[in-house]
């Protein structure tokens, strides 16, 4: 209470000229990014890395997850009436995962069903593949952002306790606190995109499983299919 008292005191006895500066003085986000140095270009980098990984592969997971709700049944229908042109054909119409799984599992019908399943199971990995594509990279940033910026706060560090050996006896604070704000400065951003980048990256590795689990359903449904006594 005494040290907020004083403050106040002499808060005061300020001239109207260096209240008005003091007011003045504040922090944005440009001035943050300038203040970080060279090691705030990575970093920048990285985060339009992570965003543009992001939104390109939510929107990949999601037409792939498209399905159309009658597309099995009409297979169904089809092969029991072995029409198998028209099960391809079908298959062809529709641009998703599933419908490539079950297209290449049609051209093996005839052969063993052990076959079949193994050349399904084939598409089905390339198919996760491609909706992987680029999760390592967005996993990537999520884990080397932060150490950028860790990077950085070393950097700023050795600034200031460089500058502050070389002062000699004439020691500013402002010289220590300068190259702690830089080094706070990168440390902060390291972490922000560091963060965005793991939820991001734990967002499509959910969505993609999600997409995973339907394809396995439909592979046992196509086989379940196959296995089924011929009337």
């Amino acid at each position: 209470m005494n040290l907020l008292l004083f403050i106040q005191a002499n808060a005061e006895n300020l001239p109207a000229e260096e209240l008005a500066e003091g007011a003045e003085t504040s922090m944005n986000l440009l001035e943050m990014a300038k203040t970080g140095g060279l090691i705030m270009i990575p970093l920048f980098l990285l985060s339009i890395v992570a965003v543009y990984i992001f939104f390109e592969r939510y929107f990949a997971i999601r037409r792939a997850n498209n399905e159309d709700a009658g597309f099995m049944n009409k297979i169904k229908d089809y092969i029991h009436d072995g029409k198998i042109e028209s099960a391809l054909a079908l298959c062809q119409s529709n641009d998703f995962p599933i419908s490539r799984m079950i297209e290449k599992g049609i051209t093996r019908i005839g052969r063993p069903l052990s076959d079949v399943n193994t050349a399904v199971e084939n598409v089905g990995n390339l198919e996760i593949s491609r909706l992987e594509k680029s999760l390592p990279t967005l996993a990537t940033v999520a884990g080397g952002a932060p150490m950028i910026g860790f990077l950085g706060t070393v950097i700023g560090m050795i600034q200031a306790f460089f500058d502050m050996a070389n002062a000699g006896n004439n020691i500013d604070v402002g010289l220590l606190s300068e190259g702690i704000y830089k080094a706070m400065v990168t440390t902060v951003t390291g972490l922000v995109v560091g963060i965005i980048a793991y939820f991001a990256y734990n967002i499509l590795v959910a969505k993609v499983e999600k997409v995973v689990f339907k394809m396995e359903a439909r592979t046992m449904e196509f086989m379940d299919l196959l296995n089924e006594p011929a009337h």
